[in-house]
């Protein structure tokens, strides 16, 4: 059965700071994990097409997702049909979504650390070109979280990690299309000068 997955991102200048703000407020942490993920597309390109994502990661634990857009526009948060399985052998699943057709579109890196506060979840996350806060939840949940976090709503980013990726590739004019730090080692970028592309005011 497919479920709703709700969320809101924030650009974290001081990932400490959140971190212990969470802590404060009771937030239990989860842990914090080096995270594989593949992102897989077929001949056609039909996910691409109907903005759906199917995707295989590893990190302390392997799990298969599949997302698309539902019916409607919601300008308040990033909303999205999500279904996911757990996963027992990472290589084997590469190998079967490739004998179905499906070939590896792209591959991203993060280091993230998750945290529970009720039904709200959050995620403190090291990205190549970045660290950001997901709160993924309830709407009313995730404001009044946000809030609580000194997060600006203004300040809210609606996109996923890729779509900030494809963003920056193009306005640095990036050689490379997978999301890894050892892409980013070289590149010189301060990604505050592209914040207001991503914020949905």
């Amino acid at each position: 059965m497919s479920t709703l997955e709700i969320e809101v991102k924030f650009f974290l200048e001081d990932m400490e700071t959140v971190r212990q703000r969470l802590q404060q407020a009771g937030a239990r942490s989860e842990g914090r994990f080096f995270e594989y993920n593949i992102c897989f597309e077929n001949a056609a390109q039909d996910l691409h097409k109907t903005k759906s994502l199917l995707r295989l990661r590893k990190d302390n634990k392997t799990s298969l997702t599949y997302k698309t857009k539902p019916n409607g526009i919601d300008t308040d948060f990033k909303v999205l049909k999500e279904l996911e399985v757990a996963i027992s052998d990472f290589d084997t699943m590469v190998v079967i979504l490739k004998a179905l057709g499906f070939h590896r579109e792209q591959v991203y890196e993060k280091y993230r650390e998750t945290f529970t506060l009720g039904s709200t979840k959050i995620c403190l996350d090291s990205m190549p070109y970045g660290n950001f806060l997901e709160i993924e939840g309830q709407k009313e949940g995730i404001r009044n979280l946000a809030g609580q976090l000194d997060m600006p709503w203004c300040r809210r980013i609606l996109w996923n990690y890729r779509s900030i990726f494809a963003t920056l590739k193009e306005r640095l004019d990036l050689e490379f299309s997978d999301i890894t730090f050892d892409n980013f080692r070289e590149v010189e970028l301060k990604i505050e000068t592209f914040l207001s592309l991503f914020e949905a005011g």
